[in-house]
């Protein structure tokens, strides 16, 4: 009975042993274990991630504010300071044909001002010699007078009657104004009956700065 007794005991065993799975290690790669990112790294790259979406934002804002203040000034410079460019010699040697220069449109002017007004279609610019109500007189040399004083014409560099066919002493209507050519000798202007005083509401605005060329780039006096 013993004997019996220790085989089914041994027989047990094996069916046990059999049953029970086999236990294996598992064995990670060295550089699998590499691979897996640091808490620093992924905060890092949190932190990158944000950077380029706080760029990329703040860099779209700018773009757009500049269009706007880019399209602003455009319509600034449009509407109150237009560029003109010097068309003839009629204006020497104060401008040149070719200059660039930036009218201010206003309706205030003083005798000596640049201005710029339309005639027949075109901007010319003259400049200011008398206003309303004034008596404007010329001699045979050229010397301009208002009001019985002779003008003082520094940026002149030569005197001329010029192209003059109004009765002299002219006295200037009211709401307009005498203006003239520095270059008097070939100016066609308020000496002129085809030009005459022109109307205030011809003028568009003062002369402020030749821009063009660079090398003369200065206030217009």
């Amino acid at each position: 009975m013993k004997r019996n007794s220790r085989k089914r005991e041994a027989s047990d065993n094996r069916i046990v042993q059999e049953e029970q799975p086999e236990q294996t290690a598992v064995h990670f790669p060295a550089e699998s274990l590499s691979d897996v990112p640091s808490p620093e790294a992924v905060e890092a790259e949190r932190d990158r991630l944000q950077y380029r979406r706080d760029f990329g934002r703040a860099f779209r804002t700018t773009v757009y504010a500049l269009i706007v203040v880019a399209a602003a000034a455009v319509l600034v410079v449009t509407l109150f300071f237009p560029v003109l460019q010097v068309t003839g010699s009629s204006m020497e040697p104060t401008l040149c044909n070719d200059d660039i220069v930036i009218l201010f449109k206003t309706d205030d002017f003083e005798t000596g001002d640049l201005c710029g007004f339309y005639f027949q279609n075109k901007l010319l610019i003259k400049r200011v010699i008398a206003g309303p109500g004034d008596y404007v007189d010329i001699d045979e040399n050229g010397t301009v007078y208002v009001n019985g004083e002779e003008l003082d014409e520094p940026y002149l560099t030569e005197k001329a009657l010029g192209e003059c066919d109004i009765t002299l002493p002219y006295q200037v209507p009211e709401n307009r104004y005498f203006v003239m050519g520095d270059h008097r000798s070939t100016s066609v202007d308020s000496r002129s009956t085809a030009i005459g005083s022109i109307e205030e509401d011809q003028i568009v605005g003062r002369i402020l700065v030749r821009i063009w060329p660079l090398e003369r780039l200065s206030l217009v006096r």
